[in-house]
């Protein structure tokens, strides 16, 4: 038996097939197809072990980083710098004054980042200053909470850091130009303070001089060590990030008691 149809019901057919064909699918063998594969990160974005050493990133490596204008604090927006593989995030309690802050990323470092950022467009001289602490004990050594002056929101951005890492050293480093690679002068402490985290750290701008600044134990905040001198063309980013130094694997850091002003407040 042959079974005629108009052109309008063969149309209507092609159109309600693969819809009827959809609804009959189990939704595991669906949400199987709509999953994206997992990304893995590069050789060279590693992080070092007994039998590998991090390496720089190949030249003209980049990622753009993804940027969003949503006011968070004191701070006027984020980014996740660099875009590490996994999506970085921060909140902010303001009951607490603390910014929670996960983030992955293999560095801040070399000629590019990977990091979440919460930043506020400034010019002229600046203090920041912040608390810093690692909820998760166990995370890696080389993690890092950071207090950043940008010149722009690329991952090869100009910047100076003030960093505090997992183990509790401390460092002030720059990026002198776009591109370039790091810089740093790195502070351990050792004999009766080994092992000491901060209390606070932070960084402050005065024209074109940048220093250090850090609390060991409460006692009140002065600068550490000599200053860099790296110039910054107005307006500029200046904020507070987190990197876990792991490319894939999100980590956290909280910093509380952040002060921010538009002007340079310790003594010459």
């Amino acid at each position: 038996m042959k079974i005629h149809m108009s052109r309008c019901a063969a149309k209507q057919l092609r159109i309600f097939l693969p819809i009827a064909m959809m609804l009959s699918t189990p939704p595991c063998l669906l949400l199987a197809q709509a999953v994206t594969p997992p990304k893995t990160a590069p050789g060279w974005a590693q992080p070092g072990s007994a039998t590998h050493i991090q390496v720089p990133p190949p030249a003209n490596f980049h990622r753009p980083s993804r940027n969003f204008d949503t006011p968070i604090g004191i701070f006027q927006g984020q980014s996740d710098i660099g875009a590490a593989l996994v999506p970085g995030s921060a909140s902010y309690d303001a009951a607490t004054k603390q910014y929670t802050i996960t983030s992955a990323g293999y560095n801040i470092w070399y000629s590019r980042d990977e990091f979440r950022f919460l930043w506020k467009k400034m010019s002229g001289d600046v203090f920041l200053a912040a608390d810093v602490t690692f909820p998760n004990p166990k995370g890696y050594s080389d993690r890092k909470a950071v207090l950043v002056i940008r010149q722009t929101l690329l991952d090869d951005s100009k910047e100076a850091v003030t960093g505090e890492h997992g183990t509790g050293m401390i460092h002030l480093a720059q990026r002198p130009s776009k591109g370039a690679f790091m810089t740093d002068m790195q502070f351990r402490f050792g004999g009766t303070l080994a092992g000491v985290m901060a209390k606070r750290i932070g960084i402050e701008k005065r024209g074109d001089s940048i220093a250090l600044l850090i609390s060991l134990k409460g006692e009140p905040i002065h600068q550490f060590g000599p200053p860099i001198h790296l110039h910054f063309n107005g307006p500029f980013y200046v904020g507070i990030g987190f990197c876990s130094h792991l490319p894939a694997t999100l980590d956290t850091a909280v910093l509380s008691n952040v002060v921010l002003k538009n002007s340079a407040v310790m003594p010459q």
